[in-house]
């Protein structure tokens, strides 16, 4: 926090909002004082979707919170925590292209309690929480501010691409192809080794993990969610590089997304095939290779395969999820009579994929396993997990921060995705309205 935004904390600071006055007071030098617990550690998280901001704490603490207009300002008071260096430091926090919040400062309001004052760019819906202690971290008070008109992916996607938009719109009116039709298609695409692909076909890719939640660490020190990411956009390119192709990604920076909330991003922009992207850990140094999974409704095909989708599941404690906020559509199963259709195509499609990991890796295991991955859950878009390799192991992990490994596995998945579509040519999509 700079001099200027808080000259000297000996004195007291008035800041006037609206008609309401913010007093950040100390207590009389030389008062002795029991000591307060401490704010141990503040994170920001800034991205499209929203702004995080993240302060861990010691023990459970008590807070208020209020809203102001002109300008918009959300407060903060927490009570019982001393005032330190880690709180001062929240304004250099926030950068300047932070799309929701100006500016963030802390101080002293009155003997045991600290106020934040958040500046804000535009109107946000704040959400303010507490998670327990999970993993490495302790409790944690989160500050959320989403924007009042929520970031729409489809939109995302098609804004600036009349062309695709005009493309994806004609598809809710093709009539639904006929088997006949169908296998016309596939014999033409295996004979040529390209896809036919007749309409505007969209990939979700989900880079797992970020923000708040690092995912596996390698012993060198990489964080599998920065790994991810590399690999998902540089999958990206290659996807918006095919005729009548396009990705999404459901993060496309450092920050936490919600398991569901990936899933119906997926569904929102009525994906044809999701592909999560990850890099696996396990409890020996030694475990090598890459591997590709697919969602279960019977039980996981290996106990490794159920330790894996437990760790992955864990992501929401670890990344912090609002439990307060019930939204219907992640309220409600995703499970229904479609998911074993669609757990068909799903394998068929993790073959493909499997099948082009093993030119360029070792594979964990020659088959497609099978496991309750949350993030795997939507009943009607083929959904994979990819490993990359085992992070866990130091020769795979300096692989994984390799940029040519990177395009390899990149160009390995797009191999998958094309072998998928010459043998099931992308039938005609759903009504738009289906899935609002």
């Amino acid at each position: 926090m700079s001099k200027e935004a808080f000259p000297d904390l000996a004195r007291r600071r008035l800041f006037t909002v609206a008609g309401a006055s913010l007093l950040l007071a100390i207590t009389p030098l030389g008062q002795a004082t029991t000591r307060l617990p401490s704010i141990l550690a503040v994170r920001v998280w800034p991205a499209a979707d929203y702004t995080r901001v993240t302060l861990e704490h010691e023990v459970p603490l008590k807070f208020t919170q209020f809203t102001i207009e002109n300008p918009d300002r959300l407060v903060v008071d927490i009570e019982g925590v001393e005032f330190n260096g880690v709180l001062e430091s929240l304004a250099r926090k926030v950068a300047e292209d932070d799309p929701y919040i100006k500016l963030l400062r802390a101080g002293r309001y009155k003997p045991g309690v600290v106020r934040l004052v958040m500046e804000l760019k535009t109107k946000v819906k704040p959400q303010v929480f507490v998670l327990a202690p999970v993993g490495n971290y302790g409790y944690r008070l989160v500050l959320d501010v989403y924007p009042q008109e929520p970031v729409d992916p489809l939109l995302a996607l098609l804004q600036g691409k009349k062309d695709d938009f005009e493309a994806l719109k004609m598809d809710a009116e093709i009539p639904s192809a006929n088997s006949e039709s169908a296998a016309s298609q596939s014999a033409e695409a295996a004979k040529s080794g390209k896809p036919i692909v007749n309409r505007l076909v969209i990939v979700t890719l989900d880079a797992g993990h970020g923000g708040e939640d690092p995912g596996a660490v390698g012993k060198r020190g990489t964080y599998e969610k920065n790994v991810t990411l590399a690999i998902a956009r540089r999958l990206k390119a290659k996807i918006d590089a095919e005729p009548n192709m396009r990705a999404v990604l459901t993060r496309d920076s450092d920050f936490f997304v919600p398991l569901q909330t990936r899933v119906t991003k997926a569904r929102r922009v009525r994906s044809d095939l999701f592909v999560s992207i990850h890099a696996d850990a396990w409890i020996k140094p030694d475990a090598r290779g890459s591997s590709v999974f697919v969602l279960s409704e019977k039980g996981a095909s290996s106990s490794q395969a159920r330790w894996l989708a437990q760790k992955e599941n864990d992501a929401d404690l670890i990344g912090g999820v609002n439990l307060a906020i019930k939204d219907p559509y992640l309220a409600r199963t995703l499970l229904d009579l479609s998911q074993t259709a669609t757990i068909n195509d799903s394998l068929k499609f993790g073959k493909y994929v499997l099948g082009e990991l093993g030119g360029i890796n070792t594979l964990h295991k020659g088959n497609v396993e099978q496991a309750s991955f949350a993030v795997l859950k939507a009943p009607d878009i083929p959904s994979i997990l990819v490993e990359t390799a085992f992070i866990s192991n130091p020769e795979e992990e300096a692989k994984l921060t390799d940029e040519r490994y990177q395009e390899k596995m990149a160009e390995a998945i797009v191999r998958g995705i094309r072998q998928y579509f010459i043998k099931h040519p992308p039938g005609p999509k759903a009504k738009m309205a289906a899935l609002r």
